[in-house]
């Protein structure tokens, strides 16, 4: 019955997109191209925020989408709308080289920054941090969940202390959590152990890194944690982190386990259960690093195209710019994280999707195209979006994110990241219908996209959105070559330096997904439809509650939204009741 109800709520939705008729916009693939060879060069280096490679993309996205005839949409100064809106975050940078080492029964180890650790550089306001013999203790996955009657740490206090917790959550691969099966819910995200840990006031947290419950590999978090780290400006940092956050590999975790006369994997299958506590592993965590932290400014990005009947109802296409910079070198001596796949493909695509709404007719609606900065640190630039919105989330009807497009050739399928269910997605489903394609629900809710992607900090906020996925059953080769493709990108290009413009790649893909964009976006844009959550969403009482303040049909376009704080009690993603900060 509830999936009946479900179908009908989605129909009622669908009836009420306008019947007019739309343009069929044509999405130059050569333009796309050179986009994505353009953002990815080494010039760019890396497009990492309060860095020139920032400065440089934020030049070319203003360039590009006033060329393609759209009107500032960043915030207001001085009663003069901008092409950007300031973010400020604080930035950590460690300097010198980093000491840590466990120290137990079994004598001494030391480990090596990006070897056997990760540790990132301190967001908790500290210059310096300094942890001698400090104990440690294995907190399972880290969880407290007490709708779900869940509390890894019973009533041991970890305060002053360096937790070891598990990836993922305790449904992966079996457990007593219900937490949803194999879907990660947001308790298995790193972002929320490091938040729980600074909660109870650990002095530290240590992930232990598996590459199947995490969905990538050691490169991965050595290159996402040992380079300059960022978050948004808080009061009060570190009441949000603990001195020390980071990653160990397996083979250290297994052997700092033996050391405390402990097995790893039975370790690990006790946090599986409900009744787990905490273990003490015998050992000391000693670390000494530095930091230069300042508060800098990055930015976001946005054109907008005003509705001509009610500007001040929204539609967002959202992509972000950044990516890692300069770090580490790999094996062939590179440093640049060019970013080719992730995200100068989603940036093209946000680029030639306004050219192809400010080519055709206005809709009734606003559209506005927002390219946000410092995803790659936590969602920043959205989040302080979020926090700050320039246009009001209650009149917002729905964001439309791309993140890493397909660049090899078209797609039979589409889909998205996580399992979420809402209206939007399924004006999605239908449009891609009428073109002969099919949704393929994600393949890998484990891993955990729906919280890694820029609609998140939308959705805890009740907005509608969705962060779309080419399809692996592609035209040319089907599934299996779309699987391996996927499959070869994860493991020696994502976030890495070879992540790099390919001369080889089939751009009609990405041109064949923003004709599907363009068509949801723009219906959506020219009705009166108003898509919801499902009714079972933990996103729906937050959306429900911000329908009285909508604008309605105000006559001129939106002001911005006065600023408001950092959210603090924001609804969560699957199957999280809610979303403690």
């Amino acid at each position: 019955m509830r999936k009946f109800r479900w179908l009908i709520a989605g129909a009622a939705s669908l009836a009420a997109i306008a019947a007019h008729a739309q343009p069929t916009p044509t999405f130059d693939r050569s333009r796309l191209d050179r986009h994505i060879q353009t953002l990815s060069a080494d010039s760019f280096q890396g497009r990492a925020p309060a860095t020139p490679g920032e400065k440089m993309t934020v030049d070319y996205l203003v360039a590009q989408l006033k060329a393609a005839g759209l009107q500032p949409g960043g915030e207001t100064l001085n009663g003069q709308r901008q092409w950007t809106q300031r973010v400020p975050l604080l930035k950590s940078d460690i300097t010198g080289t980093p000491h840590f080492e466990f120290r137990g029964a079994a004598g001494t180890v030391p480990l090596t920054q990006g070897e056997q650790i990760a540790v990132r550089a301190p967001l908790n306001g500290q210059k310096q941090v300094a942890l001698e013999g400090v104990p440690m203790v294995f907190a399972g996955y880290g969880v407290t969940a007490p709708e779900r009657q869940w509390d890894d740490f019973k009533d041991v206090d970890v305060r002053g202390k360096v937790i070891v917790v598990l990836v993922n959550d305790p449904d992966f691969e079996g457990g007593e959590g219900d937490f949803g099966g194999k879907a990660m819910t947001y308790y298995g995200r790193w972002t929320y152990k490091y938040e729980e840990a600074a909660r109870r006031g650990a002095a530290g947290v240590l992930v232990v890194h598996e590459t199947e419950p995490a969905s990538y590999g050691w490169a991965t978090v050595k290159n996402s944690n040992t380079n300059t780290m960022f978050d948004i400006v808080r009061q009060n940092p570190s009441a949000e982190h603990s001195p020390v956050e980071g990653w160990i590999q397996r083979d250290t975790a297994v052997q700092l386990f033996r050391a405390a006369g402990l097995n790893f994997e039975t370790a690990k299958q006790a946090a599986k259960r409900k009744n787990f506590r905490p273990i003490d592993l015998k050992s000391n965590l000693t670390a000494h690093l530095s930091a230069n932290t300042e508060v800098i400014t990055s930015y976001n990005v946005a054109g907008i195209l005003p509705g001509t009947a009610r500007p001040g109802e929204t539609v967002i296409y959202t992509a972000h710019h950044d990516h890692i910079g300069v770090g580490q070198p790999d094996s062939n001596g590179d440093r640049i994280f060019n970013g080719a796949v992730d995200n100068s493909t989603g940036i093209a695509h946000l680029i030639e999707q306004a050219r192809a709404f400010a080519s055709a007719p206005r809709t009734d609606r606003s559209v506005v195209f927002l390219a946000v900065g410092a995803e790659e640190k936590g969602l920043l630039g959205t989040e302080y979006y979020v926090a700050n919105p320039i246009y009001p989330l209650s009149s917002t009807v729905g964001v439309l994110n791309t993140d890493s497009m397909g660049v090899w050739g078209p797609a039979r399928d589409f889909s998205i990241s996580g399992t979420a269910r809402l209206e939007l997605l399924d004006m999605l489903i239908a449009e891609g219908a009428r073109r002969g394609r099919t949704f393929t629900p994600d393949q890998r809710p484990e891993a955990g996209g729906f919280f890694r992607s820029d609609h998140f900090p939308f959705a805890k906020a009740g907005v509608p959105a969705i962060s779309f996925k080419p399809g692996t059953n592609l035209v040319t080769g089907g599934v299996e070559r779309g699987r391996a493709l996927a499959a070869d990108y994860n493991e020696k290009r994502y976030h890495q330096p070879d992540d790099e413009y390919n001369p080889q790649w089939d751009m009609s893909g990405i041109a064949a997904d923003a004709a599907l964009l363009f068509a949801v976006g723009y219906s959506l844009a020219d009705s009166n439809a108003w898509p919801n959550w499902s009714q079972d969403s933990e996103f729906r009482d937050e959306r429900d509650a911000t329908a009285a303040q909508r604008t309605g049909s105000p006559a001129q376009a939106p002001a911005p939204a006065p600023a408001a704080t950092p959210l603090t009690a924001a609804r969560s993603g699957q199957g999280m009741t809610r979303l403690k900060r």
